[in-house]
């Protein structure tokens, strides 16, 4: 299979922006595991400005563009130098790809990032990916990286998108305030009154709510890739999915 994994920043980081360590080898290795069994991955990592944020000893994260980008700098450092080591204890080589708007919509530019993508996976390198939060003003205010993966997932061919996030998937409301509120296991519809399940964001550290996750969902499954939300707090999850156990969410794509 070849496996779009994108992971938030509420599951890389704890809420100061300091790096999550126990978190980060558990899914280096499981995906380091599952790349081992023959399986094509690509990551899809948020968590740049939420660890800059960290690394600068900041209280909160900053609300200027310029305080973003910078934040960005600093912590994509961190994200990909923590990322090497991991995936180089399992030996897995990593390359990085930054990414801003017009790299997907500018024909010639998106296809040589689809050509850059698919010699990486030829030379069996894991491709890490990341929006180009320090010059991509517009991208920092409006974008995120669930669209951002459903996107990768769709020019990559992918059969399978996983947001690994801080929330087990779709619920009938908002878990956080709402008792009532009940995991949907499959989705094989996008309809109207799933849509308008979308909330607002979600960690404070983040940009991504529900909304950009069925955002996600639309695109990937339109272009036939399945997708699953699950929860990243432990990221050993991804066995549960490769394995076809029912886990978090499962949005079943237009196939055929």
């Amino acid at each position: 299979m070849r496996i779009v994994i994108k992971v938030g920043t509420s599951t890389l980081t704890y809420a100061g922006g300091r790096v999550n360590i126990r978190r980060f080898a558990a899914l280096c290795r499981a995906v380091s595991d599952i790349m081992n069994a023959g399986n094509e991955v690509i990551l899809v990592s948020s968590g740049a400005i939420g660890m800059g944020v960290g690394k600068l000893h900041l209280k909160e994260r900053p609300k200027d563009i310029s305080g973003k980008q910078a934040a960005a700098a600093v912590g994509q450092c961190e994200l990909m130098y923590i990322y090497d080591k991991e995936f180089a204890e399992h030996n897995h080589t990593v390359a990085q790809i930054l990414l801003t708007a017009p790299d997907l919509k500018n024909p010639d530019r998106h296809e040589k990032f689809e050509n850059t993508l698919t010699k990486l996976l030829e030379f069996g390198v894991l491709p890490i990916i990341n929006e180009n939060d320090t010059v991509a003003t517009e991208e920092i205010v409006f974008g995120d990286n669930d669209t951002l993966a459903a996107e990768v997932a769709v020019s990559a061919k992918a059969d399978l998108l996983v947001l690994l996030s801080d929330i087990d998937g779709l619920y009938t409301g908002n878990p956080k305030t709402d008792d009532g509120a009940v995991l949907i296991p499959e989705v094989r519809e996008l309809t109207d009154e799933i849509m308008a399940l979308g909330g607002a964001a979600g960690s404070e550290l983040g940009t991504g709510g529900m909304h950009t996750k069925l955002k996600a969902a639309k695109i990937a499954t339109e272009a036939g890739c399945d997708m699953i939300i699950a929860n990243g707090a432990e990221p050993e999850i991804l066995y549960d999915i490769l394995d076809g156990v029912p886990s978090g969410t499962k949005f079943y794509s237009k196939k055929g």
